[in-house]
């Protein structure tokens, strides 16, 4: 893994209507991004349906879902 793939990043996102911030390391946003890409839907709306299941904080919601859906369509 690259030292840049391990670097947090900040991003704003849209969750319902309102705007929140999330801290991710690079890798997962990249990978967040080619989930997204693969069923057809924006970022922010992989993140919103993400937050209506989760029961820990969006950023660990967002990593075990990813770590869950490795092979991009889920």
């Amino acid at each position: 893994m690259s030292s840049d793939a391990g670097r947090l990043r900040k991003r704003s996102v849209l969750i319902a209507g309102h705007h929140t911030s999330v801290s991710l390391e690079n890798a997962f946003w990249t990978a967040l991004k080619r989930i997204a890409e693969a069923r057809g839907v924006s970022v922010n709306r992989l993140i919103t349906e993400i937050d209506r299941e989760r029961s820990a904080n969006l950023s660990s919601a967002i990593r075990v879902f990813v770590l869950e859906n490795r092979g991009g369509g889920g």
